[in-house]
């Protein structure tokens, strides 16, 4: 039968909004009523489970339940309520689980659900519980942030930052400095991978390749993608996969002699949980021998030993062959015990919570050990680390929560921090050197370099006359060489021939790929480049400018007039006073000395050019994004054959422009000294080449970010994208590349003109205001010594008074006498006189 799938998310959305709208009318009326049954000696609470019922997973999880709740009565025979458990069968198909959980809320009246053992069966049940208003558990599903806007979902799993941080610990005690990474292409798990990825390069772990596989994937796909990874000289492989997909990749694998000596193979927490001995054949466990992995830890105890023999003896004999309690069975009965407490507690009188609140408040000790939700969920941070022998299975020791190994089983506070002997593939107990590449197993990068050297500072290839090989110089390959200096590749350059046309060159490396896997130069990011090829994320500026030559100006006026009167001093003074009042008519009293006019000039002068430049500073603001050029007039250059040229001269604003085709700074620099072109349209990399050589002579005017920048273009899905990304980032947040860019262009920064990092402030106009306080100091000065010249002897005769009159005050506070006052009666006289005359 063909299986049901969901092909399109919003075929998904609108047939989960016709099932809620189609049993809306149902949920108001029947949902969450069960604490009200007072009437009954047993009230029922129905508990729904929607499981892949063909699956060995769901097998266990269903017998574990249901043998969960008869355990709990039998101990609990007094407790009024008694829930009471609904199955539906998913077929481990996301609309199915949703379909059956919209039915079991409708006919069964179900309090609570049980499910979702994948992220998209999460959300989905997730989304239902939410408008249904009952809580929703689900087992085994990976911790997302995608999942936390679900109030009422609980989970139960293990903790993915542990397990990476356990993984990236062992990884690191046997100082491997890389790992290829082996995933299910599956949202699932995805999810997960990204966490651990991030503690890899956290910790200096680098991730050399990663490959996808699916449960479809044929052996000559797997045999395909596991070659890639030895040829590149991989010799440690973390596996995240299901069961299904394991078992069809360690047989390829042993084909290709990657399961010997010289290799380790480590299976994550949510691989290795997932595995049934039932389901793997002696074959593919004959495969595994040597591999490494992590499982969530369950601390055996009696409690656990009796219900696995009493669980094995009830299952059917169909299911005979399932042998062993899975994690999620032993989560599923510590479930199952605390919906049964919490359905007790919500229907005793005078308590208020609901089921969920229940619940989370729920504390015992259960399989797995003590029960207790942190934040609506149930992790398991604790794992054990067994070693593949054979066709089982021994422990070598655990990874403990705080961050340290054991090989004891007792997980206290204090460790030996050491594992039991591994025995790695191939038989041996000494461990694989890790290696990223072994030096005679080097793979060669072919890079092709485009080669017009129309722009050398970017990229210029020559070839030396003696020795014929390929001489590769500039910014971009200056870029390259540092973002791959951490990968041990030996790299070969080749010329691109065949002009600047890069969609030309997009498509080779497409359709050509048994030549080329690269390619390196002034090659920008582009829609339909990206059909074809995976850039990287660029390493230059984002977007197109607009250059054209400073300008210098000269205003000389001299205007004569005869009624000009007076001295030459009269005559300078007016003239100056006139050519400046003309420029503000704020004045109306008329000033007739010099000396004022002086103080006035030297003001205005001061304002005008305040005014001036904030009035300059804020046109700029307000309109360099709305520049537009003479469209009559004016010729606009650009490089010859540029595509993103050719769309920028088409837009609204340059539509009407005359255009010119150049092909090196040196064309632009000439075109725009001799008037050829009155601007230049290009993209910021190619203009900074132009200014950096010729600083002093071209302005440049940044447009919107209508550009993607250069990036270096590999083949589809090539493994070192994200890789090379990843260091072009560490490039530029570390200054290196603001560095290269200062070496290749001439280390001038290009002058723009609306650059706003370095605003208009009044400490830049110090300088004017010096001047101003000196020319005020200088005219009060001034005033003071001609007021002293012209009233030299009213100015003594008033010292003399003031001293004398401080004298008498003095000696009188002394020696008082009657002398004193006459005294002081003939200095008043003579005061008096001296002030008539």
């Amino acid at each position: 039968m063909e299986r049901f799938c969901i092909q399109n998310p919003a075929i998904l959305l609108s047939f989960l909004l016709v099932l809620l709208l189609f049993f809306s009318s149902s949920f108001g009326s029947t949902l969450n009523d069960g604490r009200f049954r007072s009437g009954h000696e047993q009230v029922p609470v129905g508990i729904g489970l929607v499981l892949d019922l063909g699956s060995v997973e769901g097998k266990v999880v269903k017998s574990s339940v249901s043998m969960a709740l008869s355990d709990f009565y039998a101990i609990h025979k007094d407790y009024k309520t008694r829930v009471s458990l609904s199955f539906r069968n998913s077929h481990g198909e996301p609309l199915l689980a949703l379909a059956s959980a919209v039915d079991l809320l409708k006919t069964e009246d179900v309090e609570a659900i049980i499910g979702g053992n994948s992220l998209l069966e999460a959300k989905l049940l997730g989304e239902l519980g939410e408008k249904a208003r009952v809580p929703v558990v689900s087992l085994n599903s990976p911790v997302s942030l995608s999942l936390s806007k679900y109030s009422l979902l609980i989970q139960a799993t293990h903790d993915s930052a542990s397990e990476a941080k356990g993984i990236t610990s062992f990884i690191n005690g046997f100082d491997w400095n890389s790992v290829a990474l082996v995933y299910e292409d599956h949202d699932d798990w995805r999810e997960t991978m990204q966490l651990m990825v991030e503690h890899f390069h956290e910790n200096n772990v680098r991730v050399q390749s990663k490959v996808g596989f699916t449960v479809s994937s044929s052996d000559g796909f797997v045999m395909d993608r596991l070659q890639k990874l030895k040829d590149l000289g991989a010799t440690v492989f973390v596996v995240h996969l299901s069961e299904v997909t394991a078992t069809h990749l360690f047989p390829c694998a042993g084909r290709l002699g990657l399961m010997g000596d010289g290799f380790a193979w480590i299976l994550t927490a949510k691989s290795l949980n997932s595995f049934h001995e039932s389901s793997i054949n002696d074959f593919a466990k004959e495969s595994m021998e040597g591999v490494v992995g992590f499982r969530s830890y369950i601390p055996m105890s009696k409690a656990l030993q009796n219900f696995t023999l009493r669980w094995k003896k009830s299952l059917p004999v169909e299911e005979a062959d399932i042998t062993k309690l899975s994690i999620s069975g032993v989560w599923a009965h510590d479930i199952a015990w605390a919906l049964a407490t919490a359905a007790e507690v919500i229907r005793i009188a005078n308590v208020s919570s609901t089921l969920l609140e229940a619940i989370t408040k729920t504390r015992f000790k259960g399989l797995s050990g003590d029960f207790e939700l942190a934040d609506k969920k149930l992790l398991s941070d604790k794992f054990e680390i067994v070693n593949m022998i054979g066709s089982g299975e021994r422990r070598i020791g655990f990874w403990n929560s705080n961050g340290s190994f054991s090989n004891r089983r007792q997980l206290s506070s204090t460790h030996n921090n050491k594992l039991e002997t591994i025995i790695w593939p191939g038989g041996s107990t000494q461990s694989p050197n890790g290696s990223s590449l072994r030096d005679s197993d080097r793979k060669k990068l072919r890079v092709l370099v485009t080669s017009s050297n129309r722009f050398p500072r970017l990229m210029k290839v020559n070839t030396d006359p003696v020795t014929n090989d390929l001489i590769v110089e500039g910014f971009c390959i200056d870029v390259f060489r540092a973002s791959m200096s951490p990968f041990n590749y030996d790299i070969e350059y080749l010329p691109w021939l065949n002009g600047s046309n890069y969609d030309n060159l997009a498509y080779a490396l497409h359709s050509q790929k048994d030549k080329y896997d690269a390619a390196v130069g002034d090659i920008t990011i582009t829609s339909n480049r990206s059909m074809y090829v995976d850039f990287t994320l660029p390493f230059t500026e984002m977007g197109l400018g607009i250059v054209a030559t400073k300008e210098r100006i000269w205003l000389i006026e001299r205007s004569d007039n005869e009624e000009f009167q007076g001295s030459w001093s009269k005559q300078i003074g007016v003239v100056l006073w006139f050519g400046f009042s003309t420029l503000v008519y704020a004045h109306r009293e008329r000033l007739k000395h010099n000396l004022s006019r002086f103080v006035v000039t030297v003001w205005v002068f001061a304002v005008l050019i305040l005014t001036a430049s904030y009035t300059a500073t804020l046109t700029s603001m307000m309109t360099v994004q709305q520049i537009r050029f003479n469209s009559n007039e004016d010729y606009v250059g650009h490089l010859s054959g540029s595509l993103i040229a050719n769309v920028a001269l088409t837009s609204s604003s340059l539509r009407a422009m005359r255009s010119l085709g150049l092909n090196s700074a040196q064309d632009y620099a000439q075109a725009l000294l001799n008037r050829t072109v009155s601007f230049v349209v290009d993209e910021l990399p190619y203009l900074k080449v132009l200014l950096g050589e010729n600083p002093t002579h071209f302005i440049m005017v940044k447009t919107q970010s209508t550009t993607n920048g250069f990036g270096i273009m590999f083949q589809k899905g090539f493994e070192l994208v994200p890789n090379v990304s990843r260091e072009i980032i560490k490039l530029r947040t570390s200054e290196k590349l603001n560095e290269m860019e200062k070496t290749w262009f001439d280390k001038q920064l290009p002058y723009t003109m609306d650059d706003t990092s370095n605003p208009i402030t009044l400490y830049r106009f110090r300088g004017l205001f010096m001047i101003t306080g000196v020319a005020f100091a200088v005219a009060l000065a001034a005033l003071v010594i001609l007021w002293l010249r012209d009233n030299r002897e009213v100015f003594m005769n008033s010292v003399k008074l003031f001293v004398s009159g401080q004298i008498i005050h003095f000696t009188g506070t002394i020696h008082p006498s009657p002398l004193d006052d006459h005294i002081g009666e003939n200095a008043v006289q003579m005061a008096q006189r001296n002030s008539r005359n």
